[in-house]
């Protein structure tokens, strides 16, 4: 399961970098405040890779997806973006799980092979 959310943050990262481009040709938004929030997401993506294992990972992932969505506000095309990047967490989230517990079982027959 790590491997795909952290994949799926890691591409995250870059959206929000580029979103932060779009919305900086805004004249209702400052820069300072852009380059704030947007740096402030970038770093919790990154973060994010690195705990995503452990108890709450997954669900600060949800909340960075529901940010994501969020930001629409800003920048239109992060409603479309958001949602692709909500989906593909689902699916990093739901079908790691799945090979982490095909690992564990073939694990498993390996060891009780060896034993025999």
């Amino acid at each position: 399961m790590r491997t795909l959310c952290a994949s799926t943050l890691i591409g995250e990262f870059f959206v929000i970098g580029f979103a932060g481009l779009v919305a900086m040709k805004d004249p209702d938004l400052s820069m300072g405040t852009v380059w704030t929030v947007c740096g402030i997401a970038m770093l919790f993506s990154l973060l994010l890779c690195g705990v995503i294992t452990r108890p709450g990972g997954v669900q600060l992932g949800w909340a960075l997806q529901i940010g994501l969505i969020a930001s629409g506000f800003a920048v239109p095309a992060m409603f479309f973006m958001g949602a692709v990047f909500a989906a593909l967490w689902w699916a990093s989230v739901h079908f790691g799980r799945k090979i982490d517990e095909a690992k564990a079982r073939f694990a498993a027959m390996a060891e009780g092979q060896a034993e025999a």
